[in-house]
Order: C-alpha cells, then structure tokens, then sequence
C-alpha cells in the first residue's frame, strides 16, 4: 500500500491526530509544552490531544477525528494538566506555553475505564459475530483502557433491541450499536453540507435519526457515505463488508467515474474489492467522495 509522510509536519496521512491540524498560514507562532515528560512544540491554537499525537503520544477517543472540529462528548480523551483542577477533554483544549501535561496516571485509567463500561452496558456484546469484528474503535478503545469487566447488566433500560434500518441499498444502520459520538451527524454536516442527520432527544433518550424522516431512504442522504466512515462502531456499515467481511489489504488508487481525480483506499480481499474509502491524503477529494466513487465499485471485477 501506498504511504506518504512528510517530514515538514509529521503528520502521516494514515493516521488520525483527533482534532485538525492549524493552518500554518493563518499562524506561525509556536507553543511549547511538556506531555508525558517530552518536550512538543506545536502550533497556537493546536489541540492537546493533536499535540501528543504528534509527539508520538497516543490519547484514546472515541467522538474525535480529524476531519471533524472537536466535539468533546465522548470524555475518553480527558487529561492530568499541572496546577489545574478536574480533568479537561483534550480534544477541546487548546495547547498553552508551558503546560505540564500528564496523559496516563492511575486516576485517569480509572475514569476511562468507568466510561468506557457506561458505554459497554448498553451495547450488544456481539463482537466475534459482528462485521466491524478486529476494525471497531470501541472494541480498540475498550482495550486500552483495560476494560475486562462490566459490573452493569442489561436488566435496566437499553437500546438493544432497536430496530435496524436497510432502507439504503449501500450501507446499514443499527441503532442498538449507536454510542451518540455524533460523528456521522457532524459529517453530514461539516464534510458533506447535507444536514441529513440530527440527534433527536435528550440524555438517555438521545438518538441519530434521518431528519424528520423513519428511514434513510426517505430522508435527504445523499449516500456519500461521510457518516458510514465517521462512526467509530458497526452502527453504520457497508452492506458490502457485512456480506463479504473484512479487508485482507488495501491499495490507494484513483477513481475512474469523472475527470476529477478523487484517490480511494480500495480494500481488497483477495480477488474481489470489499469497499472503497476516500483518501484522507487525496488532494482532489481530502477524504471525501459521492456516491459513485464510494460505492458503485462493481465494474471493477465485472
């Protein structure tokens, strides 16, 4: 597979720093800071957790991407910072001068772990049946934080039995696996500009629905697929990963429907392609396609 790192930003464009980068353009000025005992030098305005991601330093997340502006629901990413009180989202955290930073202490494993378990307790424990099986960042994160046990059971109110929507003939949508990131909500918005997708009620209750429709076939998606490669869990998912599985490689490549040029990641298991993801590195499409390049990649094996 094609990979690409340039050495002027560190930034690998098969990596995810969490929050976008800051526009050098717009600012030259530097902050230096300490996290974890290393000195990082970043950019003004630059978030902590893309600071430490630069640094080498991974911060477990599950609302935050960087190809979404910070959000901070989630609370997975929280932080130690030296001479402050409570325990800030570093994803919503912009870098300071001199700030001593501590990602991991035994106080922040444990108040990672009880949310991860909140989480955990209202989702389907199906994980060796479940298509994202070994590509899941809830199973990832989970992990990390050393979450080997759930001390809540599913007596309580859930969201397990909610009803799955097939209405779109490329992709699922499985509410009862939703943790409400509101990842897909905000690529509709912020990457594609469709406004699709909404989070309708409160706490508990809350939920992603299509707008004001029941399905997202009624509804105004235009299946660019942003929301299916911003979720973090199986909720949204390629009928085409479910029905073939899992990617065994990938090659970066450039789609072939326009003049345009958008690169795609095409997955590939064996002879057969499973799905196409735009390419973050693309410089035609940054990370985003419509509908034909993300999806109506049958012709390549007809």
């Amino acid at each position: 597979m094609l990979q690409y790192f340039d050495p002027r930003t560190k930034v690998h464009p098969d990596k995810d720093y969490g929050t976008p980068a800051i526009s050098l353009a717009s600012s030259t000025e530097q902050v230096n800071l300490t996290i974890d005992g290393q000195a990082v030098s970043v950019p003004v305005g630059t978030s902590i957790m893309r600071a430490a991601a630069l640094a080498g330093i991974n911060i477990p997340k599950l609302c935050a991407t960087d190809s979404l502006e910070a959000f901070g629901s989630c609370r997975i990413c929280l932080v130690d910072i030296e001479g402050r009180r409570g325990f800030p989202s570093s994803c919503t955290t912009p870098v300071e001068e001199g700030l001593n930073v501590r990602t991991q202490n035994s106080e922040i494993g444990r108040l990672r772990r009880n949310i991860m378990e909140l989480y955990i307790s209202d989702h389907p424990l199906d994980c060796l049946t479940c298509p994202a099986n070994g590509n899941c960042e809830l199973q990832d994160i989970a992990g990390e934080v050393g979450l080997r046990e759930v001390r809540y059971g599913f007596d309580g109110d859930n969201h397990l039995h909610a009803e799955k929507d097939e209405s779109n003939p490329y992709f699922t949508f499985d509410p009862s696996k939703c943790i409400v990131c509101s990842r897909c909500v905000r690529a509709c918005e912020e990457v594609q500009g469709t406004f699709a997708l909404t989070i309708d009620g409160r706490g508990f209750e809350s939920k992603v629905v299509p707008g004001q429709a029941d399905a997202f076939m009624a509804s105004d998606c235009v299946s660019c697929g942003a929301c299916v490669q911003a979720c973090p869990t199986s909720t949204l998912m390629e009928k085409s990963v479910i029905d073939q599985g899992q990617a065994e490689h990938s090659v970066v490549t450039t789609c072939a429907y326009c003049g345009v040029g958008c690169a795609f990641k095409a997955e590939v298991q064996g002879d057969q392609v499973v799905r196409m993801l735009p390419y973050k590195n693309g410089a035609a499409n940054q990370g985003h396609s419509c509908v034909k390049g993300r999806f109506a990649f049958g012709y390549a094996t007809h």
